[in-house]
């Protein structure tokens, strides 16, 4: 008898959008949620799947967060949510980390200011 089977990583991007200011670099984004977990397959067929984990990304400037497993099988579902920042935790911060950006004339700048040097408003 003859039986090919494997243990493997996969991904599932849900379908969930929700438009936000993201906190991290504060520009205009949307947040985007998706599952990784683990599976057995049989004859290349996933039999089942464990360790589901469930993360969500910005499209602005791509912070990783997790969210909890309740609310990740609800998104999943297919349930209208949104998500708010007590629901997310920070896995890594995104490629904007550190770039501070004018609200008022959109300047940005990775220096030390606390207020723009051409418009005079803070920087976020």
């Amino acid at each position: 008898m003859f039986f090919i089977f494997g243990i493997s990583n996969g991904r599932k991007q849900l379908d969930y959008h929700q438009s936000t200011v993201c906190n991290v670099c504060g520009r205009y984004g949307s947040y985007q949620v998706f599952m990784e977990y683990m599976f057995f397959s049989l004859f290349f067929i996933p039999v089942f799947k464990w360790n589901k984990t469930y993360f969500v990304k910005t499209s602005c400037c791509e912070t990783l967060y997790t969210i909890d497993s309740e609310l990740g099988r609800r998104i999943a579902k297919g349930e209208n949510l949104t998500l708010g920042e007590e629901d997310l935790h920070v896995v890594q911060r995104g490629r904007y980390f550190g770039i501070k950006r004018c609200r008022q004339c959109g300047y940005t700048t990775d220096e030390d200011f606390q207020y723009c040097p051409k418009c005079a408003q803070p920087l976020i």
